[in-house]
């Protein structure tokens, strides 16, 4: 069998699994002001950006064959209450940076994210009373997030925040404001994970949080669980579904990918994301190989496509090949 090892051209041409910048979705953080650009010290290379920084960043996915972008907002504080009111605000971060991407960028995915904890003062993804997340409360406040992020242009909406029946509840409140074609990528198996650290400090959640989120993330130590919330969000009426975090959860992929053939993403998330940056900047890894190898296999276990912090760099690594 080395025959077919012997030279890149050959070890190319039997590859079972291709990777390209098609399978990637690149998040990005919007912050306030204009050409305000500030890294993230948990995330090397990974900064927040004004929305026209971000557009920016969008015109760049394009040209190098990405199709899609996440956004994710850095809130600032004094906009920030118990009820998540901002996330309803049609002129908050991630709306504005929609409008503004969608008018550069019309053939471009643009995913946004239908949960709270951006914009909680307490961290969480939903209502709280008494300690307590409220499912159904929540639900009524993500229905509405969605619609106000459909109108301002979003064609995918992410929810990400793992109340039970939200799926099915924003699909009815999108398709009744008429907004029949957009489309849900359901984060449908999200654990509980200490992966998340990083981003939380990127939308500024983190110091914020009180308590964790065991209550409504899923247990990492459950794999049929998982399966059957991917059930539930696509007879709910999911057009996509995702697990995160990615690379400690590859089984889950390849077993949501068999049981269902739907299309399957992962999220390789920000603490993935950190440990692979950090040691890349130690000189501990290979930058590059460390990178493709860490995407190709999210493929090989079944992902339709990664949402990573990586595309860019990913991308134009297979471009110079």
């Amino acid at each position: 069998m080395r025959r077919t090892r012997t030279n890149d051209a050959i070890r190319r041409l039997v590859a079972e699994t291709r990777l390209g910048p098609q399978d990637f979705i690149w998040p990005l953080f919007v912050k306030d002001g204009t050409g305000a650009r500030e890294p993230i010290a948990a995330m090397p290379g990974v900064d927040r950006l004004s929305v026209d920084l971000i557009v920016e960043e969008a015109k760049r996915a394009q040209d190098l064959g990405i199709p899609a972008i996440a956004l994710f907002p850095q809130t600032d504080p004094a906009r920030k209450d118990a009820q998540g009111s901002e996330a309803l605000n049609p002129d908050n971060l991630v709306c504005t940076a929609t409008r503004a991407v969608r008018a550069a960028c019309p053939e471009l995915v643009i995913l946004c994210d239908a949960a709270l904890d951006p914009y909680t003062d307490h961290g969480h993804d939903g209502l709280l009373a008494d300690g307590r997340i409220l499912n159904d409360e929540t639900v009524e406040m993500l229905k509405r997030q969605a619609v106000v992020q459909a109108d301002a242009g979003c064609d995918t909406i992410s929810p990400s925040d793992m109340m039970d029946g939200r799926i099915g509840a924003i699909r009815q409140a999108l398709d009744e404001a008429g907004h029949q074609n957009v489309r849900i990528i359901s984060y449908a198996a999200k654990y509980a994970s200490a992966f998340y650290g990083p981003f939380r400090e990127a939308v500024g959640s983190a110091s914020a949080l009180t308590g964790d989120k065991r209550t409504y993330q899923m247990d990492p130590a459950n794999g049929d669980e998982a399966l059957r919330e991917v059930a539930k969000d696509l007879d709910e009426g999911a057009d996509m579904v995702m697990v995160k975090p990615g690379m400690p959860y590859l089984d889950i992929v390849r077993r949501v990918k068999d049981a269902f053939g739907a299309p399957t993403y992962a999220y390789q998330v920000s603490g993935e994301y950190a440990m692979l940056a950090g040691a890349i900047q130690n000189g501990w890894l290979d930058r590059d190989r460390a990178i493709l190898e860490a995407l190709l296999c999210f493929k090989r276990a079944g992902a339709d496509g990664v949402l990573t912090y990586f595309a860019r760099e990913a991308a134009e690594l297979l471009a110079a090949r």
